[in-house]
């Protein structure tokens, strides 16, 4: 029929572009041996294996290998969240973000565990599961115990002398050294001198000075310096509770909340147990 050979046309078509794309490709970096159809592909490719970072940010300094990058960074300080989900309307600041969030919608798992099969929505959620895999119990593997172990990589857990707490990597033992030895090798370099034991404690410290806030609510829009204040907030709008007191079983958003509730005379503190020295 007719628009059987149409569609067998375009098809033709198609593959015919894409051939020539790839005689297209002649520029090759002599790195990794990737093909690229210009020399500025080529260049921007570069940058990969350089660590160059030419680009910055003309409010916060942060530099980055492309400027498409930037423009997708300043989304952090402007607001900008141009990309909406067809489904439910949520706003996004990048269009890798939006398609990672329609996983909700349509189900999709691209991501599987190589041992029992199970798919994820998201690679994080792979990597918790391949970590549990670990305890063997808690992946349903249809699989031996003695199979499981053996595929099973061993990890180098580096020990804490101090507390015997084990790291996965050298890095992560140092940084968790320093709540031991006390050490702040990271000073602000902005006007207080003050000194912190890891170099994002400086980094979100810095903002107290620049007035930075680059974590911003998508319920009320309210910005916050520290992702961690942006999750305390949340619990406005979630009503989540995750503190409870051990006394009465009562529940609290906050953590200050409870131990107000633990000390008062009307709560469950020593005065309201009768438990007060004379």
């Amino acid at each position: 029929t007719i628009i059987a050979k149409e569609g067998r046309g375009i098809t033709e078509h198609a593959s015919k572009r894409k051939k020539e794309r790839k005689r297209g490709r002649r520029y090759r970096c002599t790195l990794c041996g990737k093909s690229f159809i210009s020399s500025s592909h080529l260049k921007r490719h570069r940058t990969v294996h350089t660590q160059e970072k030419p680009y910055s940010c003309s409010r916060c300094g942060q530099s980055f290998s492309q400027m498409c990058s930037v423009e997708i960074h300043q989304r952090v300080h402007t607001g900008e969240k141009p990309f909406s989900c067809s489904t439910c309307g949520k706003m996004f600041s990048e269009a890798g973000n939006l398609r990672k969030h329609q996983r909700v919608h349509t189900g999709e798992k691209p991501y599987s565990c190589g041992m029992c099969g199970r798919g994820f929505a998201w690679i994080r959620n792979l990597k918790t599961h391949k970590q549990k895999t670990v305890s063997v119990q808690l992946c349903m593997c249809k699989t031996s115990i003695a199979d499981i172990y053996h595929k099973i990589p061993r990890k180098r857990v580096c020990m804490c002398r101090f507390c015997g707490k084990g790291f996965s990597s050298p890095a992560n033992l140092e940084s968790h050294l320093r709540t031991h030895t006390g050490e702040r090798p990271y000073g602000c370099s902005i006007s207080c001198g003050k000194a912190f034991s890891g170099l994002s404690n400086l980094e979100a410290h810095k903002r107290v000075h620049t007035g930075e806030k680059p974590f911003r609510c998508d319920t009320c829009g309210k910005h916050f310096s520290e992702a961690g204040n942006l999750k305390k907030h949340q619990r406005v709008h979630t009503g989540e509770k995750p503190f409870n007191c051990d006394q009465c079983g009562k529940r609290f958003a906050w953590i200050c909340n409870l131990r107000t509730h633990q000390q008062s005379a009307t709560g469950c503190g020593p005065q309201a147990r009768g438990e007060l020295e004379l």
